[in-house]
């Protein structure tokens, strides 16, 4: 029988990267580099999550799709032959390049995937800000016009963030994180970006990054203006607010906040992800040893389980993922 999983991080460098993962969550992070992601579940080809605890340890995420799939994913559907999702933690010291992702409608025509994703701003400076969508007013044709000219920059939409605030981005919605900016990132399982501008910048290896120039032109939403943030449905129970960040037929995503101690029980077996924002939480099912979450960890609940239940410490704020189906609000 399969019970709560969580995995080991894969970092990732990135020319845009800090310690903050390490500061803000204790990750172990290698010394001397500047790391931008940690990849907390994944199955992408060359970097796939493996199990850190219970039996299955030392086993990868994979090798859980291909042969335990159906008391994994139950209802949920592959990316490809593929877990569906890719979770991950971003550090943005500087400000990523402007970029997009191939629409579902563009991307095998493209020789790319589709990726829709969200965001969800755990830690943020003051003056943090991220480009999403375009300026009203912007066409294709002014938007090429800046790209040959370098100001590119000056046609996307800029918001001002702080902590707790989250943006929904569907594939084709141009964007890019802001400096100053810890954040959560809940996407499809693809890897693909094209490039708009990187700011003239070089990358880890000297040399400028490429730019995607053709690819972004036929990927971008040209009639995406102006995107606000996520603001979701607050449903209170005895102890705790739930409110629904995204409702997408790919995934749902529902923040939690514990007020007082509480437990959380969830009977439905479904595919589910628990990503901890803050305090501690202990997730124990009918199968296996409980599971103790702390800041900046995520555990895989499969959906097999027919019974979850969370115990949360007063002031614990949680990420529910869903996939590939609605979610529905905890039994008590």
């Amino acid at each position: 029988m399969l019970y709560p999983l969580k995995f080991q991080p894969i970092f990732k460098e990135r020319i845009w990267g800090g310690r903050n993962l390490e500061r803000l969550y204790g990750k172990a992070l290698p010394p001397g580099v500047p790391i931008g992601e940690s990849w907390e579940i994944s199955d992408r080809p060359g970097d796939v999550s493996v199990i850190a605890n219970g039996p299955l340890a030392g086993h990868d995420l994979h090798w859980l799709v291909q042969h335990r799939g159906r008391e994994l994913l139950g209802e949920a559907s592959l990316q490809g032959n593929r877990f569906p999702l890719l979770i991950k933690l971003l550090d943005a010291q500087e400000k990523l390049s402007l970029q997009v992702h191939p629409p579902a409608s563009q991307a095998a025509t493209l020789g790319g995937e589709p990726k829709t994703e969200m965001w969800f701003i755990a830690d943020a400076a003051q003056d943090a800000e991220l480009f999403v969508g375009l300026k009203r007013g912007i066409t294709r044709e002014i938007f090429q016009q800046k790209m040959e000219a370098g100001t590119v920059a000056d046609c996307f939409h800029r918001i001002h963030v702080k902590a707790g605030d989250t943006m929904f981005l569907p594939s084709g919605r141009v964007h890019a994180i802001g400096a100053g900016l810890v954040l959560f990132e809940i996407q499809q399982n693809s890897d693909t970006t094209y490039r708009v501008f990187d700011w003239n910048r070089v990358g880890l290896d000297g040399k400028p990054r490429e730019l995607h120039v053709a690819e972004s032109l036929a990927s971008i939403d040209f009639d995406d203006f102006e995107p606000a943030l996520t603001v979701g449905k607050l449903t209170r129970g005895p102890n705790f607010s739930a409110q629904r960040l995204v409702n997408d037929p790919l995934f749902t995503v529902d923040r939690f906040d514990v007020e007082t101690q509480d437990s959380i029980l969830w009977r439905r077996p479904t595919l589910r992800i628990i990503g901890l924002v803050k305090g501690s939480i202990a997730v124990a099912s009918r199968a296996g040893d409980p599971v103790d979450l702390k800041a900046g960890e995520f555990c895989l609940l499969p959906a097999s389980l027919n019974a979850v239940e969370l115990a949360a410490q007063p002031g614990t704020c949680f990420l529910h993922v869903e996939v590939g189906r609605a979610s529905s609000q905890p039994e008590r």
